[in-house]
């Protein structure tokens, strides 16, 4: 086993996030404990080896004042043996082994670990959880917590460690030399800790605050950018260069508070490690001077001491790191670790491959309101039955289609798949179980084949070409190329599909819908971009989709749907009118004022008034 592979980096975590940091943390390296730990010892003995060497420098002091100048090699040839062995071999070896531990196993993998295991469980919130967050925020915080998080168990590592097996040290060797440098040594330590933990609470939450403005910034950046063609139509780069603005403003703030403090803190923590060369110097020095100690007594408690107090520089500003980084990773924590408000049932099934019979029994739903939604819907829908579901902006139909993917849960009544209550059933087999294509259509900055094989990952590059010639999407794609020089279904199609036309964009998710041969389909304004040249030969391609599967689709442009087997017609949340077009047509209701009303096709938007 490569030393890279001691942690296992993708290993699942054991059961959601807790919403305590230190438990929070356990969570977060569980699996890695073997190794941090042994990556602690291989630090505290390479802190080890700076108390030897102040021991090695005293007694080779020692024997030099002894042996003196002439007899000095000859009769201390061992000990400068020892001397050189230490500092030429042991000494790099313990730091190598360290730095090794730390750069090849404990930094690389433990990021990766938590970052993986923070993405799995953000992965399994339901949409609300995005829809009321900023997606770059989101991501942020994955990131940041992941970074953070690793730095504490690197820094903890690589420098308490170290630093505390030192102080152990050289306490041992200080009780060798007397007990009262010892004493004086353990009394700067009590103040040194009394210090520490005055500044470090106020470090830790300057720096909470600092990394929640931070990510506000990028939060607020990246909606802008993700939606720059907005911008840019509406004329408003200066708006939202004053929003990005105001949120670096109020970053710059925070991170001027946690200057402060950690100024303050600096100041402090040198000016008491100042005192401590003193104390040990001047005691080993007095005690010198009453023939207690040596010559290289005092050289070693000088350098252990002038070692500890250059050390102190580096651990607190190290602790200060530490400090800001758990402000950093209780902020990402608050974020990203609610527990999902839409979950599979403890004894949930998985759904095979299904016929395709709906109900909607007595449903009702209103995003939390009081009015919106659906209600009292009560509809079967037979397997391989075609429904065409129409109404005004608001009617409910969206969220009837949202409804039976699970993406929220009905508040009232049930919605069943082949006689399952979906929320008695995984949401992955149910999802697998419909194909869909919507208005907006959503694309990867992935290639053209990965944008279509996403229907069914398995699929071979045949099978994607197959299906992207059904939605008569072929030509075009192998006419892309990206700014990488990539071309036809290797050219990536830009975030969000940015390269590509409307109509382009929906064959793209058309031969998505093809390839993942779902037995229920469902259509939300699917040709709604296509020109009618185009939408003549896809509607082709659409009814030999449609053989054999459920189908429920939803559209303002009534000849698309007009030869559906039956027809549903929703006002204000509620079923108003159902039958096929020409039934509708002959009642003289609803149906049959928008179809009277439609202006090149499509239903009037004053419905949405009346």
């Amino acid at each position: 086993m490569k030393l890279a592979d001691l942690i296992d980096p993708f290993q699942p975590a054991p059961g959601p996030p807790p919403r305590s940091l230190w438990r929070f943390i356990r969570w977060g390296v569980a699996g890695a404990w073997p190794v941090l730990l042994g990556a602690a010892a291989l630090s505290a003995l390479a802190g080890v080896t700076e108390v030897v060497s102040a021991l090695l420098l005293g007694a080779v002091i020692d024997a030099a004042l002894d042996s003196g100048p002439l007899a000095f090699f000859a009769e201390n040839w061992l000990l400068l043996a020892g001397f050189a062995l230490f500092f030429i071999v042991l000494r790099p070896l313990a730091f190598g082994l360290s730095s090794a531990a730390n750069t090849i196993v404990v930094q690389p993998n433990v990021n990766v670990l938590v970052q993986a295991r923070l993405n799995r469980w953000t992965l399994g919130q339901p949409v609300t959880f995005f829809d009321d967050d900023f997606a770059g925020r989101i991501a942020q915080k994955q990131v940041q917590t992941a970074r953070a998080l690793t730095d504490v168990a690197n820094e903890t590592i690589n420098t308490v460690s170290f630093a505390l097996a030192s102080i152990v040290g050289s306490v041992v060797l200080l009780l060798v030399i007397h007990p009262a440098l010892a004493l004086a040594l353990a009394v700067w330590m009590l103040g040194y800790v009394a210090l520490i933990r005055h500044f470090l609470p106020a470090v830790r939450a300057r720096s909470g605050a600092r990394a929640g403005a931070r990510a506000m910034v990028s939060g607020q950046v990246v909606d802008t950018i993700t939606n720059i063609k907005t911008v840019k139509l509406f004329a408003h780069a200066e708006h939202e260069d004053r929003a990005a603005l105001l949120a670096m403003d109020e970053f710059r703030d925070r991170a001027i508070e946690f200057g402060n403090v950690q100024a303050a803190f600096r100041f402090w923590l040198m000016a008491v490690a100042g005192v401590l060369p003193v104390l040990l110097i001047g005691g080993a020095a007095w005690l010198w001077s009453v023939g207690i100690s040596s010559p290289g007594d005092i050289a070693a408690a000088g350098a252990v001491s002038i070692r500890i107090a250059q050390m102190t520089g580096w651990v607190s500003f190290v602790l200060m790191t530490i400090y800001g980084n758990l402000g950093e990773v209780e902020d990402g924590m608050r974020t990203l670790t609610p527990e999902p408000t839409l979950v599979d049932a403890p004894d949930a099934v998985e759904l095979g491959r299904v016929a395709g019979a709906l109900r909607f029994d007595e449903v009702h739903f209103a995003y939390g309101r009081q009015s919106g939604g659906v209600e009292a819907i009560d509809l079967d829908i037979r397997p391989g039955e075609k429904i065409g579901i129409v109404g005004a902006s608001g009617a409910g139909k969206s969220t009837l289609v949202a409804l039976l993917l699970r993406l929220y849960d009905v508040e009232g009544g049930r919605v069943l798949v082949d006689g399952h209550d979906i929320r008695k059933v995984t949401q992955e087999s149910l999802r697998r179980q419909i194909g869909m294509v919507t208005q907006e259509t959503a694309m990867f900055n992935r290639s053209a084949l990965d944008n279509i094989r996403y229907g069914r990952p398995d699929a071979t590059a045949a099978e994607v070409e197959a299906a992207a010639r059904a939605a008569q999407a072929h030509d075009f794609i192998l006419d892309l190329q990206d700014h990488n020089g990539r071309q036809g279904y290797a050219a990536h199609l830009g975030e969000r599909g940015v390269r590509l036309s409307g109509g382009q964009r929906q064959r793209i998710a058309l031969a998505r819908a093809f390839l993942k041969n779902a037995p229920i389909l469902v259509l939300d304004e699917a040709t709604s971009a296509l020109d009618s040249e185009v939408e003549a030969a896809v509607q082709e391609s659409l009814e030999r989709l449609m053989e054999g599967k459920t189908v429920l689709a939803i559209a303002h442009r009534l000849s698309t749907i007009s030869a559906m087997d039956r027809i549903i017609v929703l006002e204000d949340g509620h079923i108003v009118e159902t039958g096929d077009h020409e039934a509708l047509l002959a009642r003289g209701g609803v149906y049959a004022r928008y179809w009277g009303r439609q202006s090149g096709g499509f239903i009037g938007t004053e419905e949405a008034a009346e």
